[in-house]
């Protein structure tokens, strides 16, 4: 049931339904926004009418114009030259049209009024609402007002701007407002109150409408479920993400020039509703195909400027990396030229950054300069690190690489010279020895007149032959081995056949030995890529070494198992001398297990057996864990592709 609501909760039906509630309620927020915008916005601090700017321009405007009509007419009697517009018909008109009010207005003893009391402040006091303002040398000593709202009210101060006109002794203004001039007014301003609060609940509902649906829309737009981490772009997305932008800032212009021409129209709801909701379907599309670019962030690199930057950059890098030294100097100088152009206003912060990018340079170059002189004298251990990157960095490793090269260079020379040494004296030591019993019995031979010991000596010589015979057969293998100067058949060989094809031809070795084979294998048979004789070879020499070197009477495994595309062929024994050397010492020509040299061993075995099994692509290596001698070859499985 969970996961059917996470899956219909990302439905095409639900996410149409989502769109179109977030086009209303911004349609709505913002019609009732210009809503507000048209009304006072007083109204909505205002809590009676007394107190509301309505009442407050209409009283002001009252007292004022009696207090202009009554200051003219006092001028006119009295001879004084009249200032103002206001004139009978005017007065009478414009206070015809507040109905409901009885005024008393004095100035210098010029009267105005269609009060049948005159100035009773009693009389004023009767009314649902008055005010009553006395003045002396044009300022306003007393104002009393009914109700209290009227002097509460936060633009009260009109009342008393408006008869500031008003001086002398007897200066004075009365106001008193009856039923038929507040109740239709009282009645008007509730309604509009009332709809300026509906209008603002409105556009409060509209708004968090807005946000609760835009905020859901934003989740699950590119996303088929909540547990769906893949942002799916539709054909639209396709779009440069900054042409999207741009017609973002379209459609807002396209909606606001109408609005800043002053086109009363235009604010109506007949047509801003509609007009504002033709703008925001493509506006809230193009604002979702920006989400899932900034979900997947693409949303700058999925853009003109960046492809634009991208492709001018790597132009300038190509140019940089591969051009020689005039061409980059030439592209520097001409990009820096253009930026101080397009940039002066910011010369000293461009020189400035010019002048830093030369004098890294320069301290790189430094370090590299002084880097070449210290492997030059010698320090082939000595390595460049530029604190700079690019060329110079590039060629500080060059450098470093030519120092490594000498350095494993006078190594491997070093390594040579002393392997040339031993293979000398080992060489010399190993056939000297037979040969100088070759001698010494041929010597004794042609004195000997006894035919038994001439027999005996003769079988000697004979044996002394053989074993140099096989030193040097040994020599020259182990010479061509090396120079990889001996033809290779490839074959599918079944490694473990051939090994149980050989331990047959080696049975009798073997039997004498007295050692325990113990051979494991898959039960499906592993193919490798190899020339048979000369993998045979191999195994062969390595059989040998241990029939010459294991332990009495111990047990030698050979295991076969497979690693990935290769074939391991593992044999482990243990020695029945000690292993005082490391695998590298022992796998150098000339060198044994017995370092007495007693045994009849060339020294070669395990040399010749790793430059066979290389030259047909595999791995030999050695393992010596403490008396534990282990041998192991990895050469490639047989596929079908080798055919």
């Amino acid at each position: 049931m969970d996961t059917r609501s996470k899956n219909y909760s990302h439905s095409i039906i639900i996410k149409v339904i989502v769109f179109a509630l977030v086009i209303t309620c911004f349609t709505g927020a913002i019609a009732e926004f210009i809503n507000a915008i048209n009304r006072d916005d007083n109204i909505y601090r205002e809590k009676s009418y007394f107190e509301s700017s309505r009442f407050m321009n209409d009283s002001s405007d009252i007292m004022g114009l009696l207090a202009k009509w009554t200051v003219k007419v006092n001028n006119v009697t009295s001879g004084t030259p009249a200032e103002g517009d206001i004139d009978a018909d005017v007065f009478n008109k414009r206070m015809g049209a507040y109905a409901g009010v009885v005024y008393y207005a004095k100035y210098n003893g010029t009267i105005s009024t269609n009060s049948s009391k005159g100035p009773d402040r009693n009389y004023f006091r009767s009314f649902p609402a008055y005010i009553m303002a006395d003045g002396l040398a044009g300022d306003v000593v007393d104002m009393e007002a009914f109700p209290k709202e009227i002097k509460e009210s936060r633009v009260h101060y009109r009342l008393t701007d408006s008869v500031s006109n008003i001086g002398g002794t007897d200066g004075k203004v009365y106001v008193g407002f009856t039923d038929d001039f507040l109740k239709p007014r009282i009645a008007e301003w509730k309604e509009e109150k009332a709809d300026a609060m509906n209008s603002a609940y409105l556009m409060l509902a509209f708004t968090v409408g807005l946000m609760v649906s835009f905020i859901y829309l934003v989740t699950v737009t590119g996303r088929y479920s909540f547990d769906d981490k893949e942002v799916h772009m539709g054909v639209l997305d396709g779009m440069y993400n900054d042409v999207t932008v741009l017609l973002c800032i379209g459609l807002i212009a396209l909606w606001f020039i109408p609005l800043a021409a002053g086109f009363e129209a235009y604010t109506s709801s007949q047509v801003l509703v509609p007009m504002t909701a033709f703008i925001a379907v493509p506006g809230l599309i193009l604002v979702l195909s920006l989400v899932k670019h900034i979900k997947n962030g693409t949303l700058f690199k999925h853009s003109l400027i960046y492809i634009l930057g991208s492709k001018i950059y790597w132009v300038i890098k190509a140019a940089l990396s591969n051009g020689d030294v005039g061409r980059k100097t030439f592209i520097i100088i001409a990009v820096y030229s253009v930026l101080i152009y397009a940039t002066r206003s910011f010369f000293p912060i461009i020189m400035a950054i010019g002048l830093w990018y030369s004098m890294k340079k320069a301290n790189a170059f430094s370090v590299i300069r002084k880097g070449t002189e210290r492997i030059r004298n010698g320090e082939l251990d000595y390595k460049i690190v530029p604190d700079d990157g690019g060329e110079l960095a590039e060629l500080a490793d060059d450098i470093n690489s030519i120092a490594d090269g000498l350095n494993k260079a006078v190594d491997d020379e070093v390594k040579s010279e002393r392997l040339k040494t031993e293979l000398i004296t080992n060489v010399s030591h190993d056939i000297r020895t037979p040969l100088t019993s070759i001698i010494t019995y041929v010597d004794l031979l042609k004195n000997e007149r006894d035919q038994a010991k001439a027999e005996e000596y003769v079988g000697i010589i004979d044996q002394k032959a053989q074993r140099l015979k096989a030193l040097t057969d040994d020599l020259f293998e182990a010479s061509k081995a090396a120079s990889g100067d001996i033809p290779i058949n490839y074959e599918k060989i079944d490694i473990a056949s051939l090994i149980e094809q050989g331990m047959g031809e080696m049975n009798d070795k073997v039997e004498q030995s007295g050692l325990d084979f113990r051979i494991s294998s898959p039960e499906d048979k592993l193919y490798v890529r190899a020339d048979g004789k000369l993998l045979w070879r191999a195994i062969e020499n390595l059989l040998s070494n241990i029939l010459k070197y294991a332990l009495a009477d111990s047990r030698v495994y050979v295991d076969i198992d497979e690693e990935g595309d290769r074939v391991e062929l593992e044999l482990k024994n243990i020695s029945a001398y000690e292993l005082n050397m490391s695998p590298d010492e022992l796998m150098e020509r000339f060198k044994r297990g017995d370092e007495s040299r007693s045994s009849q061993g060339s020294g070669l075995g395990l040399s010749i057996a790793k430059s066979l099994v290389e030259m047909q692509g595999g791995w030999f290596g050695i393992e010596i864990d403490g008396d534990l001698f282990k041998a192991i070859i990895t050469m490639p499985k047989y596929q079908d592709a080798d055919r």
